[in-house]
């Protein structure tokens, strides 16, 4: 059965249901006494019942009018709670986003903004994932964060991806190596004869080098393949070898024991962006933070906002 109650009918209803007057209710209601009756028979049309047994002298409840008032006022609350929820959400007084970040933007970007965006929107709950680049696109794909950062992956032709900036390389080196002890910047293609600390093949890390020493002839054959980035730090203070990684990724790593340089001929450069489902808009509190990551991108050190 459908039903077809609006909150003027039920509040009607609920003022003849108090006073027991259709002349008291309509005053209350500013309405004639036509227009409530013509509401409240359409009210007991909907329910299929009686409400008011009415004479000339005295109005009173039905049983089934009894009933309604019974949960009338409750329905009324109920809704109301319900549209002040609604409310909430669309002016980012409550609600929740989730979002998935490659560890280096988890660690760098998203504390500072996590910290930014509770003090302004506070009742608002957030999480994060932590994750490289292709798990990233496949929380966004299934719907389980409201959108991801992480660095740009052509399969994934289904999500939206938008730049918003990127993130040069850079060499770690130990300072006694003879790439540490080098001032200015170091060519690309004189690190390969050094033994390298990669990230393991299915990171954008080591796509983005793999593609550099490709385009200048050399397949890249590193030294060691890990996953971890404080891992990558320990190795090259440790002299085992020199590491090409983003500049972010870099940050997290600390500069205790490593020379940092910049890389260059090629300079490797890799865009960060946003991902999020083509068939879906985000919701005002994503919206927010969005807007607020755009703004402490354009601040954060060593990073280019497009």
């Amino acid at each position: 059965m459908e039903i077809n109650l609006s909150t003027r009918d039920l509040r009607a209803f609920l003022a003849v249901a108090t006073s027991l007057s259709f002349s008291k209710a309509a005053k209350e209601m500013h309405l004639s006494q036509s227009a409530l009756s013509t509401l409240v028979v359409r009210l007991e049309a909907t329910m299929g019942s009686r409400l008011f047994d009415r004479t000339t002298r005295a109005v009173a409840l039905t049983a089934a009018g009894a009933v309604l008032a019974s949960h009338a006022g409750q329905l009324l609350s109920e809704l109301e709670r319900t549209v002040i929820a609604v409310h909430d959400v669309a002016a980012v007084r409550r609600g929740q986003v989730a979002l998935a970040a490659m560890p280096s933007l988890a660690a760098r970007i998203v504390p500072r903004l996590f910290r930014a965006f509770g003090a302004r929107y506070p009742d608002v709950r957030l999480s994060l994932v932590d994750t490289l680049s292709e798990p990233a696109f496949e929380l966004v794909r299934e719907g389980r964060v409201d959108f991801a950062l992480t660095a740009a992956n052509p399969a994934y032709t289904d999500l939206d991806y938008a730049p918003l900036t990127t993130d040069s390389f850079v060499l770690l080196a130990a300072r006694a190596h003879p790439l540490g002890r080098a001032r200015g910047p170091v060519r690309f293609t004189d690190t390969l004869s050094s033994p390298h600390i990669s990230m393991s093949r299915h990171t954008s890390v080591r796509q983005y080098v793999e593609a550099a020493a490709l385009q200048n002839g050399f397949a890249f054959h590193p030294a060691y393949e890990v996953d971890h980035l404080a891992t990558i730090g320990a190795m090259v203070v440790e002299e085992l070898g020199v590491a090409a990684l983003p500049a972010m990724a870099a940050d997290v790593i600390g500069s205790v024991g490593i020379a940092r340089r910049p890389l260059v001929e090629p300079a490797i450069r890799r865009s960060i962006g946003l991902v999020t489902r083509r068939d879906s808009a985000l919701s005002p509190a994503a919206e927010a933070m969005l807007a607020m990551l755009r703004e402490q991108l354009g601040e954060a050190a060593g990073l280019r906002p497009n």
